[in-house]
């Protein structure tokens, strides 16, 4: 009995691992077509194409960026150390000849060339970086030396972008970019939500060299905003509060009167077009993840 139960243990493990082959196969077979099926991209001449450094490219932001350079037409580089950023947010740029992903932690030195340099690495959100405060202020204080440092030894153009956090827990409504902040829950204090991919590239491409506020003036209480994501998801999942965080700012609107006049930009992707996208893309994601959860169940049986 026990030697027919291991030779059907044996044969059901072996159907699974077969099958996992058959499976990788596929997948890889998928990757190499996808490799060759690219979204199209601008032809630009040698003189107007920028080889453009885009650290913390792999995080929500960067890589949104990284799509909009990509299809201009520019070569595209991406630092990252996926602290918060995740290699699936440009892996459909992998392979191309005008993009090229590093694994590398920006508090290092890093030495390329370069004809302009975003500089987006930075847990942004306060779970991520508070988790490691110290690691925090390093890449925010070391790593933008080193890119300060390799700015200046290729004569690169550089963009530092920086959350709204600069402005602490402001004493003015709204901030401008002359504000020099304040230091220093009940879901009742505001935050702006906005679109800044193609700001930063009128930034980046403009004469300005003084801070500019990129944002959206529109103001809305979390409260109303966990309202407003319940009711597109659907269902009556009950709203907790919760103490607010220490230094959590109250107030959060924008000034972006100097982006209008200088980079004649303003948002254009409502609340609820934004609110909409993202619901979509974590629908994708549990997807996904319910698909890799499969078939790791079936490799493991």
């Amino acid at each position: 009995a026990d030697a027919s139960d291991k030779d059907e243990a044996f044969s059901k493990w072996n159907k699974y691992y077969i099958q996992s082959l058959e499976d990788l196969k596929h997948r890889l077979h998928k990757l190499e077509d996808k490799q060759k099926n690219y979204p199209p991209v601008n032809s630009l001449l040698e003189s107007q194409r920028k080889r453009i450094l885009i650290t913390g490219g792999a995080g929500f932001v960067g890589s949104h960026l990284v799509d909009a350079l990509m299809l201009a037409g520019h070569e595209v580089i991406v630092a990252d150390n996926y602290f918060t950023g995740r290699k699936m947010n440009v892996e459909h740029w992998i392979g191309h000849s005008n993009f090229e992903l590093l694994h590398h932690d920006i508090t290092e030195p890093l030495r390329i060339e370069v004809d302009q340099i975003y500089h987006l690495a930075s847990p942004a959100s306060p779970p991520h970086y508070m988790y490691n405060p110290i690691k925090t202020i390093k890449t925010n204080t070391v790593g933008t030396m080193n890119m300060l440092g390799l700015a200046k030894r290729v004569k690169a153009r550089l963009l530092l972008a920086s959350t709204s956090e600069v402005y602490g827990d402001p004493e003015i409504h709204p901030q401008h970019e002359g504000y020099w902040g304040h230091v220093y829950g009940n879901g009742k204090q505001t935050r702006s939500f906005h679109d800044l991919v193609s700001g930063l590239i009128k930034l980046m491409n403009s004469n300005v060299s003084s801070p500019v506020n990129l944002g959206n003036p529109e103001e809305h209480t979390i409260y109303d905003f966990a309202k407003f994501v319940r009711n597109a998801v659907g269902g009556q999942v009950p709203i907790i509060n919760k103490p607010m965080p220490q230094d959590d700012p109250r107030k959060r609107k924008p000034d972006i009167d100097k982006a209008k006049k200088l980079l004649n930009w303003q948002p254009v992707v409502s609340l609820a077009t934004g609110i909409n996208k993202t619901i979509q893309y974590f629908r994708d994601e549990l997807t996904r993840t319910k698909v890799l959860n499969n078939n790791k169940q079936k490799i493991d049986i």
